[in-house]
């Protein structure tokens, strides 16, 4: 008649083992309890002394790949939303007004700082407003501009000469073209315009173009510029 040989779970080894080791009874006591050998007892927790920080290391190595794959995950995502965020900048209005426009100061989920820095938009330019004209400038600016009204024809320094009469304090020339340019004020005169040719006029060929010349005397040519000039004066 043969004998079965008696097999145990991983938790019932286990569970005797840590009896062992725990020292409150004997190795006879417990093989005696859970009825089995001694030597059986003693193999069981020689194994889980001596392996049993295996099982710590093989947790610790599996949350550290799980770590290592959320990381992975993780700097994909912000590569991604880097990219599109260097696109979205460069669809974006270069314009400084059409930036400020797109703020929105009572968003809550999305702070001030955060939006202006996703337009690209620097906060300092967001809170910045221009300096209003003063009280003398809009003096000056409502008097050229009757000035301007009664003749048009005058320009920077003829405009300067009249504030200065018309005023105790003295004018520079340069706050003057500064106001005129901000108002859109220039003065109306003929301008010069040389470079455009008169289309009635006939257009008369250059004879020396392909003329070899090879000998003194062979060409003669005279300017009758200033004659034509004279003639038209005398006629």
């Amino acid at each position: 008649m043969t004998r079965t040989r008696k097999t145990y779970s991983h938790q019932f080894k286990f569970k005797v083992a840590l009896e062992a080791i725990k020292g409150q009874a004997t190795i006879n006591e417990i093989a005696s309890q859970y009825q089995v050998h001694p030597n059986q007892v003693r193999n069981w927790k020689k194994k889980l002394t001596s392996d049993g920080s295996a099982v710590f290391e093989r947790k610790a190595g599996q949350h550290q790949q799980e770590l290592a794959t959320q990381e992975a995950e993780l700097y994909e995502q912000i590569g991604r939303l880097k990219m599109e965020l260097e696109w979205l900048k460069k669809k974006l209005a270069p314009s400084i007004e059409a930036k400020r426009k797109m703020i929105e100061p009572n968003q809550t989920e999305i702070s001030l700082r955060r939006q202006c820095s996703l337009i690209g938009l620097n906060r300092a330019t967001y809170y910045w407003q221009p300096a209003g004209e003063s009280e003398l400038n809009l003096k000056l600016m409502k008097m050229i501009d009757q000035e301007y009204t009664r003749a048009p024809f005058y320009g920077s320094r003829k405009f300067t000469v009249r504030l200065n009469q018309q005023l105790q304090e003295k004018v520079n020339r340069k706050r003057v073209v500064r106001l005129m340019q901000k108002m859109g004020l220039q003065a109306i005169y003929p301008h010069k315009n040389t470079s455009i040719p008169n289309q009635q006029h006939k257009k008369c060929p250059y004879l020396l173009r392909n003329l070899a010349i090879s000998h003194p005397d062979q060409v003669w040519a005279a300017d009758i510029t200033y004659r034509k000039a004279c003639l038209r004066l005398f006629k």
